[in-house]
C-alpha cells in the first residue's frame, strides 16, 4: 500500500511539477539522442564511506523529481540501497523531465488502445507504474565506474556532473532523458 501512496504522490508531484515549468517541449528541437558523454571531474568525495546511491539523491534537488521515481521502482530502490550492486545512475535534471513529450508513465500505445482513460482505475494505475518502471530502468546502469571519455550506451546526452561517487556506484545528472519508448 505504501508504495501504491509513494507512487501516487510521486505522478501528483510530477504533474505539478510539469504543468508550472515554464519551459515547454519543442518538436523542433535538435535530436539529442546519439550519445552521453562523460565530463572530465568527478567528485571522488563519498566512495571510500558506506554511503550509497539512494543516499545522496535526496540531497541533489536538481534531480530530485527523477529521484522520487526511483523510490517509486522498488528493485531500482533496493538496488541503489545495497553497497554489493555497483550501479551508475543516469539521472535527468527536473528541467529534462518537464521538456519531456509526454509523462514518463505515459505511452501512445495506451492512449491508442484504450483512449483518454487508459491510466483509470486499479488496471490504469498498474500500466501507469509499468511505464515508469521502464522509465526509471533505462536511467540504470548495472557497472560503476567507467573510464573518462568513455561511452557507455547510446542517448546523445550530454552529462551536466557528476556530482557524487559513493560506495556503490555513481550519480551522472543529465541534460536530457534517455528513450524511454
Amino acid at each position: 500500500m505504501r508504495a501504491r501512496t509513494t507512487f501516487a504522490t510521486s505522478l501528483v508531484a510530477a504533474c505539478l511539477v510539469t504543468a508550472t515549468s515554464a519551459k515547454l517541449f519543442s518538436p523542433n528541437a535538435p535530436d539529442t539522442q546519439a550519445r552521453i558523454v562523460l565530463p572530465g571531474t568527478h567528485h571522488d568525495v563519498m566512495s571510500g564511506s558506506g554511503v550509497t546511491i539512494s543516499d545522496v539523491l535526496s540531497r541533489e534537488r536538481n534531480i530530485n523529481i527523477f529521484a522520487g521515481f526511483t523510490r517509486d521502482i522498488e528493485s531500482v530502490s533496493r538496488r541503489l540501497e545495497a553497497g554489493s550492486h555497483n550501479t551508475t545512475l543516469l539521472a535527468p535534471l527536473n528541467s529534462a523531465i518537464t521538456r519531456l513529450p509526454r509523462k514518463p508513465w505515459e505511452d501512445p500505445q495506451d492512449y491508442a488502445a484504450l483512449g483518454q482513460n487508459a491510466y483509470d482505475g486499479q488496471d490504469g494505475e498498474d500500466r501507469a507504474h509499468r511505464n515508469l518502471r521502464r522509465f526509471v530502468e533505462a536511467h540504470v546502469v548495472p557497472e560503476s565506474p567507467w573510464a573518462e571519455g568513455h561511452k557507455i550506451q547510446p542517448g546523445g546526452i550530454q552529462v551536466s556532473s557528476i556530482p557524487n561517487k559513493v560506495a556503490n556506484g555513481e550519480v551522472w545528472v543529465l541534460e536530457g532523458a534517455r528513450n524511454y519508448a
